[in-house]
């Protein structure tokens, strides 16, 4: 019984290869998600401030581009045919929507911040 339980624990579960080979594709992720932590460890609630303004810009941003993207394929292209009328105020509608849902989670943090900035600054 002893020997067959060695042959066992010859052959891990797990291979040893090295895990360097997963730095290359996961840098980016990393690279990507080190600021805002960096800004929300450093600057606090400020931090969460600046990133809910950022976030209501974006917001923002997203819903002019898409009032501009519409109002240009109505001049473009013109009179179009009820169908794709229906689909060009579906994606007008889809990227309001989201850029509410953005406005609303920057306002959100912004509030956050502020009161934890006010209630809880221990400075």
């Amino acid at each position: 019984m002893q020997a067959s339980f060695a042959a066992e624990m010859k052959s891990p579960m797990r291979s040893r290869e090295p895990d360097t080979l997963l730095l290359l594709p996961l840098l980016p992720i990393f690279l990507v998600g080190v600021p805002p932590m960096l800004l929300l460890s450093f600057l606090g609630f400020a931090g969460l401030v600046i990133l809910g303004i950022l976030l209501i810009c974006v917001g923002l941003a997203d819903g002019l581009e898409a009032n501009s993207n519409f109002n240009q394929q109505v001049i473009v292209h013109g009179y179009a045919r009820r169908s794709e009328r229906a689909i060009q105020a579906s994606n007008l509608h889809s990227a309001i929507r989201f850029a509410t849902l953005m406005d609303v989670a920057g306002a959100g943090l912004a509030i956050a911040g502020l009161i934890g900035f006010f209630c809880f600054d221990l400075a």
